[in-house]
């Protein structure tokens, strides 16, 4: 199964391992993994900010670079839930609407691919570490993941899994929202890894990592004994 990764610009910039650990996974379950060089954003960023003109131009780069494969994947709900819930509405009535709608069915979130499509859910992985799981709001209300990225890590041979209060809530991120309301981002990201810590977890897991880069940044800056990892880096852990 051939299989086109979209590798956002954040993860591209500050989390390359996280690409490549997904890389490995992917050919692990015997997909030909391809990477258009040529990709940039997916147009979320300036959507976001209010530049829909600017939004539209860069979406539709994002659909010409994709429009021939089968599978797109993506580590992150965020990406992915902007393609398939706002580029119908960046494109309504336009001569490219047949083909967002046809890129809809084609993008995927990492776990959404590899149990839904893929449907396989025990990788090999190896972590011996007590851990809790952050559901994102893309992955959550955008997307509609919820199970996958549990069962996956429940087949993670040492991992143990807690979950902790309130565990749908935000963590404060929300792209520019942490930026224009930075007291209320922090009173948001301080609930959660509160609520992180009264599990005995050592680390949080997700399947964005805009959201654990946030976490992180209160975690390193009040100096909390927790750490942050991606499912696919979690998915590629332990391996012989």
């Amino acid at each position: 199964m051939k299989v086109q990764l979209f590798i956002p610009c954040f993860i591209d910039q500050l989390y390359p391992q996280t690409a490549f650990n997904m890389v490995k996974v992917l050919e692990k379950a015997c997909c030909e993994v391809e990477y258009n060089t040529n990709q940039t954003c997916c147009g979320q960023p300036a959507f976001n900010a209010g530049f829909q003109d600017e939004a539209r131009a860069v979406a539709t780069k994002f659909i010409k670079d994709f429009d021939t494969v089968d599978y797109i994947v993506a580590p992150s709900a965020s990406c992915v839930g902007f393609v398939r819930n706002y580029y119908p509405q960046l494109f309504d009535n336009g001569t490219l609407h047949n083909q967002v709608k046809n890129l809809g069915k084609r993008i995927f979130e990492f776990t959404e691919f590899l149990t839904d499509v893929l449907k396989i859910d025990n990788y090999g992985a190896s972590l011996h570490a007590k851990a809790t799981y952050h559901d994102s709001c893309a992955a959550l209300r955008e997307c509609r993941i919820k199970e996958g990225p549990r069962k996956l890590l429940s087949k993670v041979n040492g991992l143990e899994l807690v979950e902790m209060a309130d565990n749908e809530t935000c963590c404060g991120f929300g792209g520019t929202f942490s930026v224009k309301f930075e007291a209320i981002s922090i009173g948001m990201a301080d609930q959660k890894i509160t609520n992180a810590l009264a599990t005995g977890a050592e680390y949080i897991i997700s399947t964005d990592l805009s959201c654990l880069m946030q976490l992180n940044g209160y975690i390193t800056e009040k100096n909390i004994p927790l750490k942050t990892m991606h499912i696919a880096d979690v998915l590629a852990h332990g391996w012989e």
